[in-house]
């Protein structure tokens, strides 16, 4: 059975207000101070930003504790500097996003400009581990249509500097200003997927393979594929489900690979227009079906999903798990949906922040 890791970003907030704060190198310092054996967070391109990364997990259950243990231990330590945690891919209210004091962020801004500076936006990536570079590329192939429906999914951004955006996932429209973000072309062959990092980097556009930011791409740290469309998630459980979605497409695109089936020939400027409706609509409307390209209600497509990953599903023990989680989330709404419930019961955007932080531990 693959293993699964999971990499989550949360905005340090004030527990009172609601407004971000940026003391990431803080709490990093108030964690090694507390355990300095600990391996589990980094500091992030801005200061309000605090990440943490799982160790890969066979079994959803373990990797769920372990979201749950690391979200725990996050606001722990920024608890004790006065600030707190919270699972949202934007910001609600108006913040002046800090670059961390780093070399490497620094070349960013110079790069980059206005992009860098307002890149204040936060993700969950995931890691499933395959046999090798051929099978990963193969993969990678293979994952490229169905992951607007785990964008969709797991939509969580839908409020940047106090204003609403109509969009469900903000996040993913801010990313997508890296030259390097998004969708991808088919390569076919490992071969042809390094000599294309190759060539990117040797533009010098980007410093290095580490900011080749595919929606799908080869890890340059580990033996997986990393899947990097989906916001931040609100809830652990949501993030849970997305992983093991991931690791049933994983399963499933590496069968297809080893079976010799093409994979679907969409062309980056569908999947382009695929993203763009996930991020807009979210679960609330329509989305565009990975396999014909047109528009479909979305409970119908996460039907889809769910179909063509059934049987990797099943061979995991993860079936029941999965239908149940894009039940409730059909029905309750992902995190977009419940930050804008909240803002249209409560009237304040500062009451969203300080309600999403109990969603994150919840």
């Amino acid at each position: 059975m693959r293993t699964v890791g999971v990499e989550e970003e949360l905005l340090l907030v004030d527990p009172e207000t609601g407004e971000p704060r940026a003391m990431s190198a803080a709490v990093l310092a108030r964690a090694a101070r507390d355990d300095a054996d600990q391996d589990v967070f980094e500091k992030e391109l801005h200061e309000q930003m605090l990440e943490f990364a799982t160790h890969p997990q066979s079994s959803m259950e373990s990797l769920h504790a372990e979201i749950v243990r690391c979200r725990e231990e996050a606001a722990g330590h920024a608890g004790k500097i006065g600030c707190t945690v919270a699972a949202l891919a934007t910001s609600p209210l108006p913040v002046s996003p800090a670059i961390g004091i780093n070399r490497r962020y620094q070349w960013m801004e110079e790069q980059y400009g206005i992009a860098t500076r307002e890149q204040l936006v936060l993700g969950c990536h995931v890691h499933v581990s395959v046999e090798s570079d051929e099978e990963g590329v193969g993969v990678v192939d293979r994952l490229r249509p169905w992951l607007s429906v785990l964008a969709a999914l797991s939509a969580n951004s839908p409020f940047w500097q106090g204003k609403e955006t109509g969009y469900s996932s903000y996040r993913s429209r801010v990313w997508q200003r890296w030259p390097s973000a998004g969708p991808t072309e088919l390569f076919g062959s490992a071969e042809q997927y390094h000599r294309r990092v190759a060539d990117m980097v040797a533009t010098g556009v980007i410093l290095d393979e580490a900011m080749v930011y595919f929606d799908a791409r080869l890890s340059e740290r580990y033996p997986t594929v990393e899947i990097r469309v989906s916001d931040v998630c609100l809830h652990a459980e949501t993030a849970g489900l997305i992983a093991t979605l991931a690791r049933a497409l994983v399963d499933t695109a590496a069968r297809e690979w080893k079976d010799g089936r093409k994979p679907l020939d969409a062309g980056v400027s569908l999947l382009r227009l695929a993203a763009w409706q996930a991020a807009r609509s979210g679960l609330t409307g329509e989305l565009l079906h990975p396999e014909t390209m047109r528009r479909m209600p979305a409970e119908a497509v996460v039907r889809a999903l769910l179909d063509h990953v059934g049987e990797a599903l099943e061979a995991n023990g993860d079936l029941e798990r999965a239908r149940e989680g894009c039940a409730r989330l059909l029905r309750e709404g992902n995190g977009a949906q419940v930050q804008r419930d909240l803002l249209e019961r409560t009237g304040s955007l500062r009451d969203v922040v300080t309600e999403c932080v109990r969603h994150t531990q919840a």
